[in-house]
């Protein structure tokens, strides 16, 4: 008994830093608007979500118990700010139902916010219903962005030697655009 009651301690004394870093994960995206029909409700109509935000484009609703509020959530088209739920993105019905593998089945869902109902059905229409996703829980630090390079002393600031992308063969990344998106609606790895 004893034991148990350490090893509890220790998962819950670790388990918030751990939960403190990037991952990437599977989710169904799915969407939902503030301009009436069937994808809204009357709590967004009036753009009111659950953390008492106003709800605007670039918001998203998730599963507060695998996502906490204010986390960024990175899709291949931009980040959106976790500031929602529901109880369809908490039972993962989206999911369970469309999903053909069981990872597909297990995945997450988020809910993307629009403005309209044509926005929305334009972007759930040029994209898979499954994507990886990065989420980055609200108090993570990028570990990608170099730390600042102090100047070396004694050399002037005028004289320093300026350096330019072509200077550090920066490797350019080609941009992708609309004939690149997968054609499926489903996820395929």
């Amino acid at each position: 008994m004893k034991k148990t009651a350490i090893v509890v301690g220790l998962v819950l004394l670790f388990g918030s830093t751990l939960s403190a870093r990037e991952q990437s994960l599977l989710a169904r995206v799915t969407v939902y608007w503030a301009s009436g029909g069937g994808g809204s409700d009357r709590w967004s109509r009036r753009h009111i979500c659950a953390t008492g935000a106003r709800l605007q484009a670039g918001h998203c609703a998730v599963d507060p118990r695998r996502i906490p509020y204010g986390s960024k959530v990175i899709l291949p088209d931009g980040p959106l700010l976790a500031v929602d739920t529901g109880s369809a993105v908490v039972s993962r019905k989206a999911a369970r139902r469309s999903g053909r593998t069981a990872s597909e089945r297990n995945a997450l869902v988020i809910d993307r916010f629009f403005e309209t109902k044509q926005q929305a059905l334009r972007w759930a229409n040029r994209n898979p219903y499954f994507m990886l996703v990065r989420v980055s829980p609200p108090d993570f630090r990028s570990p990608s962005i170099p730390p600042r390079q102090a100047a070396p002393r004694g050399i002037p600031q005028d004289i320093r030697p300026k350096t330019t992308p072509s200077a550090q063969n920066v490797a350019t990344v080609p941009r992708r655009d609309l004939r690149d998106r997968p054609r499926s609606r489903m996820y395929m790895p």
